[in-house]
């Protein structure tokens, strides 16, 4: 499993989406977080002024990038000795969802976003996301990632939000090297790589109260290690997008 984690061919297949905050911010409020909530570009980690421009607190921040002969080395080799994930229930320290459905990396990210830490106290009651949350918790993986996969809510609004964004999106049945990941703050405050290929969570370390998922520790444990690897890796094509969740200002 560590060694080919893709999803099979014959699983059904949704249009990736575009890593753009507007498009990702669309479907989270379809779904069912509030407008006070959203996403914005993150252009630089390394530069104050541009990382001045992002509202804080950062509840979780989603990273794409080319799939790299160095981070599927880098993957397997982590993978490979750890089990597959078991958990379920309100004990959990953060809600994971494993990817069953081709292409849909971005909404699985999205949803490891705002299933999880300071995000999750503002999903709207009632709401798709809601009753998809609730049901999720209690099950075990594999059955947490059927209820995704037969989702009709879900499907509908990812759809509605694939048709936006600034480039043509592709086919949904086309293969696709770009993949998202989500690093969140959990309620536990620690930072969590959150991606539906890998085995399960990743915890990368503990955050204290005042730091959020864009702070320096932050960005050291999730972005910054996972750019070192690919660097260290000789990876000469370190192309990445970044969006942070947070508080939208009027």
């Amino acid at each position: 499993m560590a060694e080919n984690p893709d999803v099979p061919s014959n699983k059904k297949a949704f249009v990736p989406l575009e890593n753009n905050p507007e498009v990702m911010s669309h479907l989270v409020h379809q779904l069912g977080l509030p407008p006070t909530l959203g996403f914005t570009d993150v252009y630089s980690i390394d530069e104050p002024d541009l990382l001045a421009f992002v509202p804080r607190a950062s509840h979780a921040l989603l990273l794409v990038f080319p799939v790299s002969k160095a981070y599927e080395t880098s993957r397997i080799t982590e993978d490979t000795p750890l089990p597959d994930y078991t958990g379920s229930g309100a004990q959990e320290p953060v809600l994971w969802f494993k990817q069953t459905i081709r292409n849909a990396c971005g909404l699985i990210g999205l949803l490891h976003a705002v299933s999880n830490g300071e995000a999750r106290k503002h999903v709207i009651p009632g709401s798709d996301l809601d009753g998809l949350l609730r049901a999720a918790e209690p099950l075990a993986p594999i059955a947490r990632a059927d209820l995704l996969y037969e989702s009709k809510a879900l499907e509908s609004a990812h759809a509605d939000a694939a048709k936006l964004g600034d480039t043509a999106a592709p086919q949904a049945e086309d293969n696709v090297d770009l993949h998202f990941v989500a690093f969140v703050k959990g309620a536990d405050g620690r930072l969590w790589e959150l991606d539906g290929r890998r085995r399960g969570p990743l915890e990368r370390g503990s955050l204290a109260d005042d730091e959020d998922a864009l702070s320096e520790k932050a960005l050291q444990l999730g972005v910054r290690r996972f750019l070192d690897t690919e660097k260290k890796a000789g990876n000469p094509d370190l192309r990445f997008s970044l969006v942070s969740l947070g508080p939208v200002f009027d």
